[in-house]
């Protein structure tokens, strides 16, 4: 067991110091792979499970969405309501061994108001990796509005994102629940999104859109309810996806991770490349929760984290791992 350490945290706005003091405990991701091990296409860099310890009022709990910073070596956790935590991970010979909680955040409007009933779910990075300190911004989606939009990393609101006019139409979402989960950045494509749930008419499918009206569209993984819930930019312009299917707590929960190739023209009318990289079933040993955040960190190491709807029954887990023979 690993005690994060007390570090005095400053609230944008109200610049209370407060201090954290949050428990961070190794898991077994699985009861057949070691951390170490490879399994289908991903090497295991160690998981860990960050209890909901609450900071000033903000608690460390329904982690939606990842980004990392390379230039602060700091990474970003958005949760659904709205509060934005630095972190940084304490990685030792590539494995994922504890977390630090350097500060905390509310997203704010223009106005200073907190975006707390917004529901805050995708997150990217701008300007993370250009070899410069503090000029840094992050893309975050919302669900319940059709909206992404940049913010400080201090959560300050920038400027929204023009979507395209299908994107804009609340009636073409399945529900209010099932819009932007994912959002990422693609050095080419600009900003890309995909709906939760597919628009009405395209079920069965993901569809990935630009902001410049671009889409491409690929079958969504095989597992019943599978959905979209990050998407993360690789370094060489391909997209991984992460899906996650959930039925019933009596059924299996699948977390599947794709990798897709989008053909960059003005028609995208050339077939969509897929490749299967790794399946998580809980049916067959794997220790899974509500993951949904991912975000790639260097090389092609990765971190992964669970969303746990802010219930005692399920668990915030941060995942590392690798991608592995990638050819």
């Amino acid at each position: 067991m690993n005690i994060i350490k007390k570090l005095p945290l400053l609230i944008l706005f109200s610049i209370t110091v407060v201090y954290a003091d949050i428990t961070s405990y190794p898991v077994n991701f699985s009861e057949q792979y070691q951390v170490g091990d490879t399994y289908m296409g991903i090497r295991l860099g160690g998981t860990i499970e960050l209890t909901n310890g609450e900071i000033d009022g903000f608690k460390l709990a329904e982690l939606s969405g990842l980004a990392w910073d390379e230039d602060e070596k700091l990474l970003y956790a958005v949760t659904d309501k709205a509060t934005l935590f630095h972190l940084r991970p304490i990685i030792t010979d590539n494995i994922l061994t504890d977390v630090n909680l350097i500060a905390t955040f509310q997203l704010q409007n223009k106005k200073s108001w907190w975006l707390g009933s917004r529901d805050s779910e995708g997150l990217a990075i701008l300007n993370g990796n250009n070899g410069k300190v503090g000029d840094s911004e992050l893309v975050i989606s919302f669900e319940r509005i059709p909206q992404i939009a940049r913010f400080t990393p201090k959560g300050k609101k920038l400027a929204n994102y023009t979507l395209p006019n299908r994107l804009r139409n609340i009636t073409k979402y399945s529900s209010l629940n099932k819009l932007f989960e994912a959002v990422t950045v693609h050095p080419d494509l600009g900003i890309l999104t995909a709906p939760e749930w597919p628009l009405k008419g395209n079920k069965g499918k993901i569809v990935i859109y630009a902001l410049d009206g671009q889409q491409w569209t690929f079958p969504h993984h095989t597992s019943p309810n599978s959905a979209v819930v990050a998407l993360e930019t690789l370094e060489d312009g391909s997209i991984l996806v992460l899906e996650r299917a959930f039925v019933s707590p009596h059924k299996p929960l699948v977390i599947s991770l794709r990798q897709v190739w989008l053909p960059i023209s003005d028609k995208c009318s050339k077939q969509v490349k897929v490749k299967q990289v790794a399946v998580f079933n809980s049916h067959q040993g794997w220790q899974l929760d509500n993951f949904e955040g991912l975000t790639h960190h260097q090389g092609a190491y990765f971190f992964m984290v669970s969303d746990d709807n802010n219930r005692s029954s399920q668990r915030t887990l941060l995942s590392y791992f690798e991608i592995v023979n990638n050819n």
